[in-house]
C-alpha cells in the first residue's frame, strides 16, 4: 500500500507566487476552479434577462401605420374639399339629385363625400331614415285596412298626413343636417341633428304605444290600438301588430344611431 504517498493534512500548503513564470506544476495549485455554470435564481448574481426587441419594433410599426393612415385620411379630405370648391367656382350645383336611381329626388353619395371612418355611421343613419319611411308607409296600409273594415275615413286621412309630412320633414330636419355635419364636421349641423332626432325618437316611441291622445283614434299602429282591434277584427289587429313591431325596431335603431353619433361627436370635439 502506498500510504507514504498520501499528503499530510498537517503540512503547510504550498504558496503560489503570482509573479512566477509559470514553471510550477499546475497540479500543485490550490486555487479553486471558477464555476463555469451560471448562477441560478436567488444567488448573488442572477443571470441577465434578454428582452426581445420584437414588441418594440411592432409598436413602432403600428405607430407608423396609424400616422400614415391619418395623413392619407387628411389628404382625402383636402382633396374632397378642393373638388367641392372647384365645382362651386365653376357654377355646377353640388347637390345634384341622384337618389333613388330610377327617380332621383335627393342628393346622396356617402361613398364619395363622407370620410371613410364615418361612412358606417352615416349608413346606419340612412337606414334609420329609411326605417321611418317604411313605418309611416306601412301605417297608411294598416289604417286603410282598418278604414275598410269600418274604422272611419278620418283615421285614413290622418295616416296619409303623417306619411306626407313625416318622410320629407325627417329628411330635412335631421338626416340632411347629419349628412352635412359628417361631410364638413360642422358643430352647428350636429346640434341641429341632435335636437330634431330626439323628437324623432320620441315620436317613434309614442307611435309604438299609440295612446288615445293627441293623435285621433287608431291612426297609428301601436300596441294599444292593436289590442283593442283584436277583439272584433283579428286581421286588422295583425296589421297593427306588424306596425307596432316596425315602430319598435325603428326606436331601437334610432337609439343606437343617437348613441353612436354622440360618441363620434364627442371624439371629434
Amino acid at each position: 500500500m502506498n500510504r507514504h504517498r498520501d499528503p499530510n493534512p498537517f503540512d503547510e500548503e504550498e504558496e503560489v507566487n503570482p509573479f512566477s513564470n509559470g514553471t510550477a506544476p499546475a497540479s500543485k495549485s490550490r486555487l479553486p476552479p471558477l464555476a463555469s455554470e451560471p448562477l441560478g435564481f436567488g444567488q448573488k448574481y442572477d443571470a441577465t434577462v434578454d428582452i426581445p426587441l420584437d414588441t418594440m419594433s411592432d409598436s413602432k410599426e403600428k405607430v407608423k401605420e396609424l400616422a400614415s393612415w391619418e395623413a392619407d385620411l387628411k389628404r382625402r379630405e383636402r382633396e374632397i374639399k378642393r373638388r367641392e370648391d372647384a365645382i362651386a367656382k365653376a357654377g355646377v350645383p353640388l347637390d345634384d339629385k341622384n337618389w333613388p336611381p330610377l327617380f332621383p329626388i335627393i342628393h346622396h353619395d356617402i361613398a364619395n363625400e363622407i370620410p371613410v371612418h364615418a361612412q358606417r355611421l352615416q349608413y346606419l343613419a340612412f337606414a334609420s331614415w329609411l326605417g321611418i319611411v317604411l313605418c309611416l308607409a306601412f301605417n297608411v296600409i294598416a289604417v286603410m285596412v282598418c278604414w275598410i273594415r269600418g274604422g272611419g275615413v278620418k283615421i285614413f286621412f290622418l295616416a296619409i298626413i303623417y306619411a306626407l309630412m313625416g318622410c320629407p320633414l325627417s329628411y330635412v330636419l335631421w338626416y340632411r343636417p347629419l349628412y352635412r355635419a359628417m361631410r364638413t364636421d360642422s358643430a352647428l349641423n350636429f346640434s341641429w341633428f341632435f335636437l330634431f332626432y330626439l323628437l324623432h325618437v320620441g315620436f317613434c316611441i309614442f307611435a309604438a304605444i299609440a295612446p288615445p291622445i293627441v293623435f285621433h283614434g287608431k291612426s297609428l299602429t301601436g300596441i294599444l290600438a292593436a289590442v283593442d282591434l283584436f277583439s272584433g277584427h283579428v286581421l286588422v289587429g295583425i296589421f297593427y301588430l306588424v306596425g307596432f313591431a316596425l315602430f319598435c325596431l325603428e326606436s331601437l335603431l334610432s337609439f343606437w344611431v343617437l348613441q353612436k353619433t354622440y360618441m363620434y361627436f364627442r371624439g371629434h370635439k
